[in-house]
């Protein structure tokens, strides 16, 4: 409050419409051995150039992902942009946009959003998509408050290759609602027994392939023993890229897709802002959350696009609304959009394949580092690979020697006993000095 204009009359005045006495009570739901017992250890006060100059020492001190071999994943993955991309989202009518409430002057808007959720459905093999959500995270916790409104049950089962942090925004959600999740042990092998847990309270089973482990899922038994007993599969991915190349969640059973765009369009941005992907079957469309737009023709017959549903609070009452989280993320999306369209379908079958085979190379030249054991059997572009040391140490050493070598598992799962676990992504932009560079990195440290 101190950084705000207001003299104490002020803020007394506010805090009496509000009905409180003090401007701690507002923070009354956050556990109290959550907050701060004093002020953060900061300056009271600096000067604009000051400023500038601290936080400048401060940003000099990061690696960037760009001067250094480079080879974390774990949901958020560094791939090549297009600079056409930048150059076309910086347009004042693409960059200052956000809402198109009014059709009439929100056509170029609403018709690459159109383009979007096209193009969106396309890749998941699904009928129809939405017109983005906030990230994939958020996305899949909608995922299942979608699926609980379908079968009108309140179960649902999370495998043990699920994002962790995916699967804490649903646990999140689940208990705020009263619903009941059961969260699988980590599956590092991708051989869980996720059939037995279905039954007939189950609502949805959400499985992320590949997962977070790296490994490629068969989605189509799970499919099938979800829908004999009424409930719902939801595809679940962090890596876009990765639909250029696997089989679709759609073609597998799927009867929701959610995950995570970032990959295409959009650069790694310090974790955000990202562009969450949500498709369904059609029966299922009233039940999507968010926004969809639609194609129509004006009453001279002139080809237009449309809000066809916008069942958020935003629009109707919020009781009646399917989503209160979810936005479309514009500008996001239409970057995504734009890199789509440069690489087509062809484009992206190659990107896919080149990421994949610098993937199968990298695993290749670790499996030859003592100390280190790749253990996948199937992977994409992404792998876990277990080590004689922890591998949070093993980072941090790497991290010295100017290399980025990838993601604990510790850092996902603290406690779970799988400290020696690394999370290695190698994508399109990894070179063979790259990879020759974490191996004989390795070779030092381990």
């Amino acid at each position: 409050m101190r950084y705000l204009p207001l003299s104490d009359t002020d803020r007394g005045e506010m805090l009496a419409r509000i009905g409180v006495n003090h401007v701690d009570e507002l923070f009354a739901d956050v556990p109290k051995n959550l907050l701060l017992k004093e002020p953060v250890d900061l300056p009271r006060r600096k000067g604009e150039l000051e400023v500038e100059r601290i936080l400048s020492r401060m940003s000099a001190k990061n690696v960037s992902a760009s001067s250094v071999p480079f080879f974390v994943g774990a949901g958020a993955y560094k791939h090549h942009v297009p600079a056409t991309v930048d150059h076309l989202i910086q347009r004042s009518e693409f960059l200052t946009s956000y809402t198109p409430y009014q059709p009439e002057i929100a056509q170029g808007t609403l018709q690459y959003l159109f383009e979007f959720q096209t193009q969106v459905a396309a890749l998941t093999g699904m009928d129809v998509a939405n017109a983005s959500m906030y990230d994939g995270s958020t996305g899949t916790g909608e995922a299942v408050l979608m699926a609980h409104r379908v079968t009108r049950r309140r179960k649902a089962v999370l495998s043990g290759g699920l994002h962790p942090h995916y699967a804490d925004v649903v646990k999140t959600l689940s208990d705020m609602a009263s619903d009941e999740t059961v969260t699988l042990a980590p599956d590092v092998n991708g051989t869980e027994d996720i059939l037995s847990q279905i039954d007939d309270t189950t609502s949805c089973v959400v499985v992320q392939s590949p997962d977070v482990f790296g490994n490629v899922r068969d989605l189509k038994p799970i499919a099938d023993k979800a829908h004999r007993h009424g409930a719902l599969l939801i595809a679940v991915f962090t890596e876009v890229v990765s639909l250029g190349l696997v089989a679709s969640p759609g073609s597998q059973g799927a009867d929701i897709v959610v995950g995570e765009g970032q990959s295409i369009g959009n650069a790694l941005n310090f974790g955000g802002p990202y562009v969450g992907l949500f498709a369904t079957q059609s029966k299922y469309i009233r039940q999507m959350p968010g926004r969809l737009c639609g194609e129509t023709v004006d009453a001279d017959g002139n080809r237009g696009f449309v809000l066809t549903l916008s069942t958020r609070e935003q629009h109707i009452r919020r009781d009646k609304a399917t989503s209160n989280i979810c936005t479309n993320s514009g500008l996001c999306s239409l970057a995504f959009t734009i890199h789509m369209t440069l690489l087509g379908e062809t484009g992206l079958t190659r990107l896919a394949r080149i990421n994949h085979a610098h993937a199968v190379k990298l695993a290749d030249q670790l499996a030859t580092v003592k100390g280190a054991e790749v253990l996948n059997k199937t992977f994409f572009n992404e792998f876990t690979v277990k080590l004689s040391k922890p591998a949070a140490e093993v980072v941090e050493r790497l991290a010295e020697k100017g290399v980025l070598a990838g993601v604990p598992v510790s850092r996902l799962l603290p406690g779970a006993g799988l400290d020696n676990l690394l999370l290695v992504a190698s994508t399109e932009v990894n070179t063979d000095d790259d990879r020759a560079a974490l191996v004989a990195a390795l070779n030092e440290v381990l």
